[in-house]
């Protein structure tokens, strides 16, 4: 129904571009929940790291088709801070939650999980952050190497993927990777790929239409178009880490709530950005890993970060408040570039 209201407003003359824009999010965070609602009913039949990987791997989706449409339509910033954006959602407003709802269940207070996903993901991120601060210091210096930024960001890419693929081998072959996730599933293997099948179509038209009323949306309401990309389409198009993660933690299923979340992060700092760089060669703006220095920062701080409150397998709900109000202070900043 929200698909069809958003496509409805999107062609729609008489329809104000804001609320096609409210259509249009409204529908993106539906899409994301039945492709949550449908991955974990095919994820009950795996473990909890085929299930992470695969529900943040179409979780991406949407947020793939936003990037997309907005480098096709000129928007660079929109998309480079989209992406950025959905890295630091994850790791902290979203992570934050997850480790609130997991902690608040558990008589000690301290929700426990494996150490080793989190550490992994702190080494992807910092790998994947190594290119974006150097290609910020050449900026900033000025040096040969600025000239280039397109061609390193092409090799990085490459490097890059090679490294996230290595990764994942390792990952879903280890004997964490075992055993079930729990539950009995709800619906038939064939009901559930059907329904990933049918939003991960809806993904693409929906993504176009909140791309076509965010530009008229910036202007009308004075919005940044940092902030568009780093809070508004980051979370609209994250949803499903969002409602996923917490209601497992919330039920008690740390080590899926954690690997949905991380998997999350990882994938799209050591998959998503660089494989977006190389299609971006075939769109209208060439996509590079040149981000501004306050972003920068915002990057590396977070790996840190993220890496010093879950890396020895367990945290508490001071620690998940603080990373929610990390992403809080970081989306204040970019409300103001």
């Amino acid at each position: 129904m929200l698909v069809v209201l958003a496509g409805v407003t999107r062609y729609a003359s008489a329809v104000s571009r804001i609320v096609a824009f409210v259509f249009a999010t409204l529908a993106l965070a539906g899409v994301a929940w039945v492709v949550a609602m449908a991955t974990e009913q095919v994820g009950e039949r795996l473990g909890p790291a085929p299930t992470g990987v695969m529900q943040a791997t179409l979780g991406n989706l949407p947020e793939f088709f936003v990037v997309i449409f907005a480098l096709q339509a000129g928007q660079r910033v929109v998309a480079q801070t989209a992406i950025l954006g959905s890295i630091l959602v994850n790791a902290l407003l979203v992570l934050g939650l997850v480790i609130v709802a997991g902690a608040l269940r558990e008589s000690d207070g301290i929700m426990h999980f494996n150490p080793k996903l989190p550490n992994d993901t702190a080494t992807l991120l910092l790998v994947s952050s190594f290119i974006i601060v150097l290609i910020g210091l050449s900026h900033s210096a000025g040096d040969p190497a600025s000239h280039h930024s397109t061609t390193i960001s092409i090799i990085g890419s490459v490097a890059i993927l090679i490294v996230y693929a290595t990764w994942l081998r390792q990952y879903l072959t280890s004997p964490d990777a075992a055993g079930h996730v729990g539950g009995r599933p709800r619906l038939s293997l064939a009901t559930s790929i059907v329904l990933l099948v049918i939003a991960g179509a809806a993904s693409a038209f929906v993504s176009d239409w909140f791309i076509n009323a965010l530009e008229p949306t910036i202007e009308t309401l004075h919005i940044s178009k940092a902030f568009a990309g780093l809070v508004i389409v980051a979370v609209a198009g994250n949803a499903v880490e969002h409602a996923a993660g917490v209601v497992l933690a919330a039920k008690g299923q740390s080590d899926l709530a954690i690997s949905v979340v991380k998997n999350s992060v990882s994938q799209i700092a050591a998959f998503l950005y660089p494989l977006l760089v190389l299609v971006s060669l075939l769109t209208a703006t060439r996509l590079t890993f040149t981000l501004a220095p306050v972003y920068i920062g915002a990057l590396i701080g977070t790996a840190v970060l993220v890496w010093q409150i879950t890396g020895d397998g367990e945290a508490t709900v001071f620690e998940g408040t603080a990373l929610m109000a990390t992403f809080v202070i970081l989306a204040t900043v970019a409300a103001f570039e």
